[in-house]
């Protein structure tokens, strides 16, 4: 009888690459202009600027015919809408139940929210950089078509400012999607947080002697107001009150919320 002696062969295993972040930061981009909300909601800072931009030319004086005026116009259409959108980019994953495909193809989820994170805060500067040429073609044409001075009183300093408050936040809204996880419920806290909040630690202020010398420390919308005074330069107390309102109120939270993105149960 002869004994044949099995061979083992080794075949060596395919490795497999990871998706590059790029591309799933590219995914995430796409993804908040497929939906037919997504894309309105993003063409509404453009249109925004645009209203803002006419309304500042039919109805300001002269003497407020400035560039920071139309700046400002702008604002306050644009840091609404900006968290709207990174609340719809994270809690789409779990209103729409996509969240099971995405973290199937991508097992780890960390790598999702920082592509989440990461296009939207593109959206952010890419909004800021429409809104200052549309602030800027207004005011060229308010100076035509009124015959004032054309006024530019925005240094580049201020413009980092500016934006550097417009990503804080839209990263505010990032959070409550991140925390919340569903649609509804963190569009509510957001309006809540953003409308009756400030208005409850004014009336605290103004009523309570403690709380006035407090609230820049404990308000985070009332500390990070400087940041869109074109007039004013801030300073190191108030880069010190932006810090702890920012760690207390935005990086505490999210990372509360992370932790319960990475082990809650997709369904």
């Amino acid at each position: 009888m002869t004994t044949i002696a099995a061979t083992h062969v080794h075949v060596p295993r395919a490795t497999v690459k990871p998706i590059p972040l790029t591309r799933i930061t590219a995914v995430e981009l796409r993804k908040m202009f497929d939906t037919r909300s997504g894309f309105w909601l993003i063409a509404s800072i453009a249109i925004t600027s645009l209203l803002a931009t006419v309304g500042v030319i039919l109805w300001a004086s002269d003497g407020d015919l400035t560039y920071s005026t139309f700046a400002t116009a702008i604002r306050f259409p644009v840091v609404i809408i900006l968290p709207l959108i990174a609340i719809l980019a994270v809690t789409s994953e779990w209103s729409q139940r996509t969240g099971l495909t995405t973290f199937t193809l991508v097992p780890h989820r960390s790598r999702i929210i920082t592509a989440k994170a990461i296009s939207s805060i593109i959206i952010a500067i890419a909004a800021m950089v429409l809104a200052f040429a549309v602030g800027a073609l207004g005011n060229l044409l308010g100076a035509a078509i009124r015959g004032s001075t054309l006024v530019w009183d925005v240094s580049v300093t201020q413009c980092l400012y500016y934006v550097l408050g417009m990503v804080l936040s839209l990263l505010m809204g990032f959070m409550l999607g991140v925390l919340v996880r569903a649609s509804t419920g963190a569009l509510v806290a957001y309006f809540i947080w953003t409308f009756l909040v400030p208005v409850v630690f004014g009336l605290l202020a103004e009523s309570q002697h403690w709380f006035h010398t407090l609230q820049p420390w404990v308000d985070i919308q009332f500390a990070q107001a400087g940041l869109f005074v074109f007039a004013h330069a801030l300073t190191g107390q108030e880069w010190a009150q932006i810090a702890v309102t920012g760690v207390t109120w935005l990086l505490l939270p999210l990372l509360v919320g992370l932790g319960l993105v990475m082990r809650t149960e997709v369904k």
